[in-house]
């Protein structure tokens, strides 16, 4: 499911580029570490001329006219983020859980068998078959309608936004078989 990024947090901005970059300062290019709200990509932005960028800024990166950013670089690694950077992400992917709560309870409401042996919802750190089927009967009646619904209905289950954070996080790192979250 590649769908494009729209707007991105930044994560770390520098005005000076990295600074492992040995070239002259007058060749070096202000860049930009960023995560993208949709699909958590991980992306390298190059802002405008003399545009200064905040951490947890929001920015336009999608078609047309941009604001701030010049241009996307392209998609970065995990382990390309600088420390600034790999300490922002934590804070900046729990917040648009929250603010997207929608998306995520729909997940719980809609996740459907990747195999006749495993199920999406097992993929959730501390979710095993117990709560997938606690989840599965309790959403036969009504969907779910937030995490704190959800909770109330299933009996013992992990926090839902910390679940679905871990799993984001070991999705970013790369090496997953399955993505549920992260392009």
């Amino acid at each position: 499911m590649e769908s494009k990024e729209e707007h991105a947090i930044i994560l770390d901005f520098l005005p000076n580029g990295y600074s492992a970059d040995n070239r002259p300062d007058y060749k070096k290019t202000p860049l930009a570490q960023a995560v993208g709200t949709l699909r958590f990509s991980l992306l390298e932005l190059v802002p405008k001329k003399d545009v200064y960028l905040n951490l947890n800024q929001n920015v336009y990166i999608g078609e047309g006219k941009r604001d701030e950013i010049h241009h996307i670089n392209g998609k970065l690694e995990m382990h390309k983020l600088t420390a600034t950077a790999k300490s922002e992400l934590k804070h900046v992917i729990m917040d648009i859980i929250k603010k997207n709560e929608k998306i995520y309870i729909d997940f719980f409401n809609n996740a459907q068998p990747l195999s006749t042996r495993m199920h999406s919802l097992e993929l959730l750190p501390g979710l095993g078959k117990k709560h997938m089927w606690e989840i599965i009967e309790e959403r036969r009646g009504d969907p779910f309608l937030s995490f704190d619904n959800l909770k109330k209905r299933v009996k013992l289950l992990p926090d839902p936004e910390k679940a679905i954070f871990k799993r984001i996080m070991k999705e970013l790192d790369g090496n997953e078989k399955h993505s549920l979250f992260v392009d």
